[in-house]
């Protein structure tokens, strides 16, 4: 394994405080959450869940938006090859997002990403939203993908996920080019829509489609 040097290691620290936090409030396992998807127009939306131990650092883990595509695979690599990290992903369709609304979708991935660890947790950092679990308690972090390690690890989970579906679903559909804007309401995509019409995996409850 590469050595990381002091610079990206103080970064690194300080993108872990909040874990420590949480630690010195008596939590053992700090599970980070995010989600990718929420505004494209096609697809589903996806979740991941990311339980990083103390002392255990990500060399380059950022925001996912942050990250080239190259980079963010490469650290998406780096995290699931790493048999310290404990992760899940959760998915919901896009028939299901239009029936129970974007935000409700959302936190049903969250959630089910979470059911999913093989490793229950005992505290959540969870990226923009308050996450209703029945039982375990948890923190809405705005902007948590660019101060949490465990969150920012499971954003780069979460769109390397969700990327590799659209790029399946452009195989089915390849006039979208989904492999391209992997759903997002691009003027290709919009035009495409004009001519093609929706197909299966739109989101007919999302403007303009709803018009339609």
């Amino acid at each position: 394994m590469k050595k990381i040097d002091r610079h990206e290691l103080s970064r690194l620290h300080e993108l872990t405080s909040l874990e420590r936090l949480a630690r010195s409030k008596g939590f053992l396992t700090i599970a980070g959450i995010d989600e990718a998807g929420r505004g494209p127009l096609a697809g589903p939306v996806v979740a991941a869940a990311c339980i990083i131990p103390g002392g255990v650092y990500i060399s380059g883990v950022n925001d996912s938006k942050q990250l080239s595509p190259k980079r963010r695979a490469e650290i998406y690599d780096s995290i699931v090859s790493n048999d310290r990290i404990i992760f899940a992903v959760g998915q919901i369709s896009s028939l299901e997002i239009d029936e129970i609304n974007i935000y409700q979708a959302t936190i049903q991935a969250m959630l089910q990403a979470v059911a999913r660890l093989s490793c229950i947790p005992d505290y959540l950092l969870v990226d923009g939203l308050k996450l209703p679990h029945k039982t375990i308690p948890g923190a809405k972090i705005t902007q948590g993908d660019t101060k949490s390690q465990s969150i920012a690890a499971a954003s780069i989970i979460a769109k390397e996920t969700r990327d590799k579906l659209m790029r399946e679903f452009h195989e089915m559909w390849p006039h979208y080019g989904f492999d391209q804007h992997k759903g997002y309401g691009t003027e290709k995509h919009r035009k495409a829509i004009e001519v093609h019409g929706p197909c299966a995996i739109h989101r007919m409850t999302f403007e303009p489609l709803k018009q339609l």
